[in-house]
């Protein structure tokens, strides 16, 4: 009869005791916790910044299609380190989008704030795929 030798699921020594056992010593488990509820906490903090500078675009573009002053959607808490895409037209003209709410700063002071059509992100995602002939 053969046993498998647990390991450490932090350092990824064999673990002594119990057959249950995850941890080589309490150091590797606090290290191991406290790194996982680090990155688990950081992305929910993401997750919200992402959720709410999706809905100040949506609900100041009720239209598909706006123009806003930048330190309006600013003032709004709009965090603009955090976007989930950018598009870039063939031009090369930048936008910057929160799920499917996006915008292009001019450059004047005013943000273009634009809905982007699911269908035509899959569209263009299939486009991307098929093989050129």
């Amino acid at each position: 009869m053969t046993t498998k030798t647990q390991r450490c699921l932090d350092c990824g020594q064999p673990v002594q005791g119990r057959s249950d056992k995850k941890f080589c010593d309490p150091q590797c488990r606090s290290h191991y916790y406290n790194h996982h509820h680090i990155t688990t906490a950081s992305i929910v903090v993401i997750n919200k910044i992402l959720k709410k500078n999706r809905g100040i675009l949506k609900q100041l573009n009720p239209t598909g299609k706006t123009m806003v002053r930048q330190t309006e959607v600013l003032k709004m808490g709009f965090n603009q380190n955090y976007h989930t895409h950018i598009y870039t037209t063939k031009n090369g003209t930048n936008y910057h989008f929160c799920y499917d709410q996006g915008f292009l700063d001019l450059g004047t002071g005013q943000l273009l704030l634009v809905v982007q059509e699911i269908e035509a992100k899959k569209e263009q995602d299939l486009k991307r795929k098929k093989p050129s002939s």
